[in-house]
């Protein structure tokens, strides 16, 4: 499956290199390296409300781009593995969410394909959940699409859609705003993830800052 494209202004710094751990094929690790929770605690520190779950997937991302591990891990390998285990948690959130929509609007017409992890061209990773329906291939427009990529040139896998850049707006009752939070998290969280492609981890302070200590 060909990579996809990048947002605006991307640069790359995910790309990694003979200087930069996690390029090329590396001997494989005995054992994957657990993830470090250390920016979720640092985030905690700020607040004494938790930290929201969208909140902490962006850390976990920027301190990797911070330390140049993913989930702990340091070789290519053992990033593909933490990605293969990635795609098999992910797998039944993706279906439910793709189900819902064929239950839904689709009056149950739909066709959800999976395609599990597959080796790209160029050798990176990727997997990918579609609902297909009769409009939809008659009218040759692509597949509702929920992609996971690890480019063979990035530091660590993405997510995204076949087309995704603009959500719908009808809004009309205080009941219909807050039904938007999931959506409006999602866009905060994608363009602050593509602010950092811009510029790098280091406009984000609960990456940069030491975590405060806890009062005695």
């Amino acid at each position: 499956m060909p990579q996809p494209p990048r947002p605006a202004g991307h640069q790359d710094l995910h790309l990694v290199g003979p200087d930069n751990p996690g390029a090329g094929s590396d001997q494989p690790a005995a054992e994957v390296p657990q993830m470090n929770t250390a920016a979720s605690t640092h985030a905690s520190a700020h607040s004494p409300t938790p930290t929201p779950n969208h909140i902490s997937a962006l850390l976990r991302h920027f301190t990797d781009l911070r330390d140049q591990t993913h989930g702990g891990a340091v070789t290519r390998t053992d990033k593909e593995t933490h990605f293969i285990r990635a795609v098999e948690l992910l797998a039944p959130v993706a279906r439910q969410a793709l189900e819902e929509i064929n239950t839904s609007l689709m009056l149950a017409t739909g066709t959800i394909t999976a395609t599990g992890v597959q080796r790209d061209a160029d050798g990176g990773l990727s997997a990918a959940w579609t609902l297909t329906w009769p409009e939809q291939l008659a009218a040759d427009v692509p597949p509702v699409t929920l992609y996971a990529y690890y480019g063979i040139a990035f530091h660590h896998p993405h997510l995204r859609g076949a087309t995704v850049r603009d959500w719908p707006l009808n809004v009309f009752t205080a009941q219909d705003a807050a039904d938007q939070l999931p959506t409006l998290r999602a866009i905060a969280t994608s363009d602050l993830h593509n602010v950092v492609f811009q510029a790098d981890y280091r406009i984000i302070p609960a990456i940069t800052r030491p975590a405060p200590q806890p009062p005695d």
